[in-house]
């Protein structure tokens, strides 16, 4: 059987959403890895010039908008896709979870039916490739690697939001979406009912990344180049921005870096491609069967990583609080995250400058709303598709193609990835550490020296003025005299 390289050989593959994190990524490695692809019609990496100095000459940029008829694409364009496409891999969408449903349905649904016509038109597709996501079908506890049936019959609702005014549709998405959080899990649901329904005889795979994060190995452990998804939920922790987050400590954060997945989706290509299945497979990009990571720990090795690598200008050490308890949550928002944004705003009002910590604060809160399901629930996933590819591979390709997420070590991922949003998200070097750490001393000088004055207070205020609260107050501390005391005793007579 052939190797995976030796498959894409000779190959014309087109991409869709190439400038995305995931299509960036895949676009890298299968120009690096594949280096005998004939074309690829859709920045790059300082290691993929190295390594593949002519790869300019393998892309093809093709203008498209596939929210459009016929995607936007010329006659002339058209015509060249049919004739020389022999792979596609379709992984454009919207990620969007606040992403209205009118406009959910034309990125993630419609754009698929659009892109699977012309696929029916290319003379030589060898196989069509869709990236859906692993929380398609979140509504249910076990995923298995098949497509459900649809929430809705994808056409009736196509033809209604046609019609429908803006105000009646957002009316109306709660009740379509149902158990489903958001407008992204239930549009790729009906994006893969799609694929299969209209598949007709073309060599269909669908992969379903669960939260896809930054690289593992490559191109460079921990790359990443934006604030979605956990990422930006990270930087706040690591600012000291983020202080409490409505999570269960014990519920699996499905974590998956976008390597795995780029190297999961060219060996699932390369699979099918060869074998041609006679139905359309399902592979569950997951991470959780097999190597389980929990919110309580990414919350861990985040903090511990940023307190040993602080970021720069944080406005507070890093410390996060997870609860999974609303009214704990309440106060915590009000107590860490609402007041001290008011006060640093009054300040920068009194020294002249905008306030903006309120914003910021605001628009956390409204990312934090929006992966609050994901933070507080846990699924299961089979992966038998997966673990029957992994066992295909040449032990040459299980190298090069790795996405066996056994061998993930998640507290050396975390650190790269947290180092990661300091290098490639927040553009700073490490050159600059020593001064970052530096002001996260004194910022810890100055919360010793709040909660000192704050003891003080409260002392002049109500202790010093009631005998009870004095007679209370001796008491405490005689107690945590005695405590600390019998401690030490303790350990001078073992020693």
């Amino acid at each position: 059987m052939a190797s995976i390289p030796k498959y894409y050989e000779g190959k014309n593959v087109l991409i869709t959403g190439g400038t995305g994190f995931m299509g960036k990524v895949l676009l890298e490695k299968l120009l690096r890895s594949c280096p005998k692809v004939k074309a690829v019609y859709v920045l790059l990496f300082d290691r993929l010039r190295e390594e593949q100095p002519d790869f300019k000459e393998k892309i093809i940029a093709v203008s498209s908008d596939l929210t459009q008829l016929e995607l936007d694409l010329s006659k002339e364009d058209q015509e060249k896709l049919a004739d020389c496409i022999q792979i596609v891999f379709h992984c454009a969408a919207t990620v969007r979870f606040n992403e209205s449903l009118k406009d959910a349905v034309q990125l993630n649904v419609l754009a698929t039916q659009k892109l699977l016509a012309l696929a029916h038109r290319m003379k030589h597709l060898e196989i069509f490739l869709h990236v859906s996501t692993a929380y398609a079908n979140c509504n249910r506890k076990l995923i298995e690697e098949v497509v459900y049936p649809p929430p809705v019959d994808h056409k009736k609702l196509i033809d209604a939001l046609e019609w429908m005014d803006d105000k009646l549709i957002n009316e109306i998405t709660p009740k379509l979406i149902g158990e489903r959080p958001n407008t992204y899990t239930y549009t790729k649901a009906l994006a893969e009912h799609v694929v299969q329904q209209e598949c007709g005889n073309l060599n269909v795979v669908i992969i379903r990344p669960s939260i896809v994060g930054a690289s593992w190995k490559e191109p460079f452990p921990g790359w990443i180049d934006n604030f979605n998804g956990p990422s930006g939920i990270f930087i706040a922790a690591g600012k000291g921005i983020l202080r409490t987050m409505r999570a269960s400590n014990n519920a699996v954060a499905d974590l998956v870096p976008v390597d795995v997945v780029v190297n999961h989706t060219l060996a699932a290509a390369w699979y099918s491609g060869v074998h041609r299945p006679r139905n359309v497979l399902v592979y569950n990009c997951t991470t959780g069967g097999v190597n389980p990571f929990h919110w309580g720990e990414v919350e861990y090795h985040v903090i511990s990583t940023f307190k040993r690598n602080p970021l720069e200008q944080a406005f507070r050490r890093p410390n996060v609080n997870l609860t999974s308890n609303h009214l704990i949550y309440q106060y915590w928002i009000a107590v860490s995250h609402k007041a001290p944004a008011f006060l640093y705003d009054l300040y920068l009002r009194i020294t002249g400058r905008t306030p903006r910590m309120m914003k910021t604060i605001t628009r956390l809160h409204k990312a934090l709303m929006l992966l609050e399901y994901f933070t507080s629930h846990s699924w299961v996933w089979s992966t038998d598709n997966t673990t029957m590819l992994m066992s295909q591979l040449s032990p040459e390709d299980k190298k090069v193609f790795n996405f066996d997420v056994r061998q993930l070590h998640w507290a050396e991922y975390m650190e790269n990835y947290c180092m990661g949003t300091k290098k490639y998200v927040l553009n700073e070097e490490l050159s600059g550490l020593p001064a970052a750490r530096k002001h996260l001393n004194k910022l810890r000088n100055i919360r010793y020296a709040f909660n000192t004055i704050l003891v003080v207070m409260i002392w002049r205020v109500f202790i010093a003025r009631s005998q009870m609260a004095r007679n209370i107050w001796y008491f405490v501390v005689s107690l945590c005299y005695k405590f600390l005391s019998y401690f030490r005793a303790s350990s001078t007579m073992r020693y």
